[in-house]
């Protein structure tokens, strides 16, 4: 069974999170506000909404969430 999707604005909460994930994908932490995706209550993927490069956990299949990212940034423009 899948666990449920959830994509929302980061908080000023989740920092430490996305932190947490741009170390895991040994990458830049997203710079000013973002988009986030959940599986279940756990962070799979950020993007920050300026535009640039996305972070994710490369232990899972992020494709499809990366891209759901990049569709709702290009929707809050």
């Amino acid at each position: 069974m899948s666990k449920p999707i959830t994509i929302r604005q980061a908080r000023s909460e989740d920092r430490d999170a996305i932190v947490r994930l741009a170390a895991l994908d040994e990458a830049p932490v997203p710079a000013g506000p973002s988009l986030l995706a959940f599986e279940g209550q756990e962070l799979a993927a950020a993007r920050p909404l300026a535009g640039g490069a996305a972070v994710a956990d490369p232990f899972r299949r992020t494709a499809e969430l990366v891209a759901l990212l990049d569709l709702w940034a290009g929707a809050t423009r």
